[in-house]
């Protein structure tokens, strides 16, 4: 029978040994190049890279003043949208386990360092093998903790030599996933073959991980952390107050297009048109609410606006004696005001879905408003159940967007139906944290 046995098991070895070979002969090296030789184009790049360079001592700093506890739990996540998933996690373990972040896009950065739950927060090195080693030698884990889908090879085979535990939170695998493809699912499989859980956001995603895994291995339905964090968020926000100058001369409907990119200003901005030329004195105020509201894009925007001559103001502008009733489009070129602003929405447009992946459609959804948002969602599950369930609107071009706040704006009960929809849809899927929880406190 051990005879038998043994082709099966030279079988893995070598396939696992040509995966660690081809990802760090070719995959490594290119990922190098290519970061470096976008940076002169791309500032974001240009600033990761930066904040790789002292990476280690920087991280040897903070560990020589974390407190002393036994357990110690690394979180990595990619962007802002992964930390907020493990943010309720790290909040109910912090007490008693030491806490590690590590984070891949400068995006997140500012929160994360700041964070005030983290012993100790750093970009996480280029995914090399020697890296990886520093890394699980430096932070020592009790428990690695990857949110969503941003899991690097290396830092897996090493975790798993260490005998670490490797679990993943929130875990997401969209039907179209690449990992999924036929030439990258045998070396994926060499990769999750050491996650020692999977806890998925849904039934779908669990059958999917479930490809790249063997039949042990434990794949769990424990849902979507975010949730907890978007409803509590959503509870704590006081809809009926002033919070900036002016707010009560915004007579007419209120429109916040939330985290928008260029690509969806091209749709947004011409289905605003529409809707001036065609509601009348009824058409909304819009709130526009750019994802960077970097200078340039600030500018961008506006020079947008003056060609098309839209009575429009900067948040930062505003002032006692402006008269926001005569302003069409408010810029808002301040950070951390969106939660806020979506509590004043009649109508949510979330961005981020004409360029490539939606963002936060939750956080409007939990204060029940009526969602929109175009053709790109299959990064965000709940943003299909939206428009399964009736509240959320999925379109395509301005003609289209146009007509859907339309329909929402001259009829108040449809609206408030669909708001109370996306509210009962966050609602019903809270418990995500508990769930997941009994999976993390098994290692720490």
């Amino acid at each position: 029978m051990f005879l038998s046995a043994l082709p099966f098991f030279v079988l893995i070895l070598w396939s696992a040994m040509f995966w660690k070979f081809a990802y760090n002969t070719f995959a490594v090296p290119a990922m190098f190049v290519g970061f470096h030789c976008a940076r002169c184009c791309n500032a974001k790049i240009r600033e990761g890279i930066k904040g790789r360079k002292r990476v280690f001592a920087e991280l040897t700093n903070r560990l020589q003043t974390a407190r002393p506890l036994e357990k110690t739990a690394w979180f990595h996540f990619t962007s802002v949208g992964e930390f907020e998933q493990a943010k309720p996690l790290i909040e109910a373990i912090y007490a008693e386990t030491r806490i590690v972040l590590t984070f891949f896009s400068p995006s997140v950065a500012p929160n994360a360092q700041s964070y005030p739950y983290a012993d100790a927060a750093v970009y996480l090195p280029l995914d090399t093998p020697r890296n990886a080693e520093r890394l699980i030698r430096l932070i020592d884990p009790s428990l690695i903790v990857f949110s969503k889908f941003d899991i690097w090879p290396n830092l897996i085979w090493k975790a798993s030599k260490h005998g670490i535990p490797i679990i993943v939170v929130a875990g997401t695998l969209h039907a179209e996933s690449k990992r999924l493809s036929g030439f990258a699912k045998p070396f994926f499989r060499s990769v999750h073959r050491h996650i020692r859980v999977h806890c998925a956001i849904s039934e779908a995603d669990a059958a999917r991980f479930q490809e790249l895994c063997s039949p042990e291995h434990e794949i769990v339905v424990t849902g979507d952390t975010r949730y907890e964090q978007v409803y509590r968020r959503a509870v704590s926000v006081a809809s009926d107050a002033e919070f900036f100058s002016g707010q009560g001369n915004l007579k007419r409907p209120i429109l916040i297009a939330g985290s928008t990119y260029t690509e969806d200003e091209r749709v947004l901005l011409p289905a605003y048109e529409l809707l001036r030329a065609n509601a009348q004195e009824n058409y909304p105020h819009l709130i526009l609410v750019p994802h960077e509201p970097t200078p340039e894009r600030i500018k961008e925007i506006r020079g947008h606006l003056m060609r098309e001559r839209l009575a429009h103001l900067c948040f930062s502008e505003l002032t006692p004696e402006v008269d926001l009733s005569a302003v069409d489009v408010l810029i808002v070129d301040s950070v951390g005001l969106l939660a806020k602003l979506y509590a004043l929405a009649d109508i949510a447009f979330v961005g981020g879905s004409f360029r490539g992946s939606v963002h936060n459609v939750m956080e409007p959804a939990a204060m029940a408003k009526p969602v929109i948002f175009g053709p790109t969602i299959q990064n965000a599950h709940e943003a299909s159940l939206l428009v399964d369930r009736g509240g959320a609107k999925l379109v395509r071009t301005a003609q289209a967007l146009a007509d859907a706040i339309i329909v929402w704006l001259e009829d108040a009960d449809t609206r408030k139906v669909a708001g109370n929809i996306g509210k009962q849809l966050i609602e019903e899927n809270l418990g995500a944290v508990a769930r997941t929880l009994v999976h993390l406190r098994e290692f720490v």
